[in-house]
């Protein structure tokens, strides 16, 4: 029962990160790895999924500009998390009421930092898996 809940939550969070920040390929591989002990159809979709996640990872490691870039993207996201902690007070700029300045606040600064925690650890994870020591970079 318990690794249902896990399970669908993973899967119900790497849905989410497809269009919000975070690892939502690898997120969605992980959940169907668990939903698969009891569905077929996690089982018939956990491989295209797991490949297209590979593929991506792969891809987004392959010469050091998409790495710099990647870490790069992972930090502007933790940096704006701590931003949404801390919740300094609205700019002038800002045309709303000052109330829709950073809504959520620690709820959602530490979600950023944590989702870039976890951008960051699968950055390392790909670039050991998927990148050979020394590998020349490609154009």
């Amino acid at each position: 029962m318990a690794g249902l809940v896990v399970g669908w939550l993973l899967v119900a969070i790497g849905l989410a990160a497809l269009v919000l920040p975070g690892p939502g390929l690898l997120a969605l591989v992980a959940g169907l790895t668990v939903l698969a002990q009891q569905y077929e159809w996690a089982r018939r979709w956990l491989q295209p999924v797991k490949t297209r996640a590979f593929a991506a990872a792969a891809k987004g490691v392959r010469t050091r500009r998409n790495i710099a870039l990647s870490f790069a993207a992972a930090l502007v996201l933790a940096l704006v998390g701590v931003l949404w902690c801390i919740k300094p007070p609205a700019p002038g700029w800002w045309p709303l009421e000052a109330q829709w300045w950073l809504p959520g606040g620690w709820s959602v600064g530490s979600g950023l930092i944590l989702s870039a925690l976890l951008a960051a650890a699968f950055i390392v994870y790909s670039i050991r898996r998927f990148r050979p020591s020394g590998a020349a970079d490609a154009a």
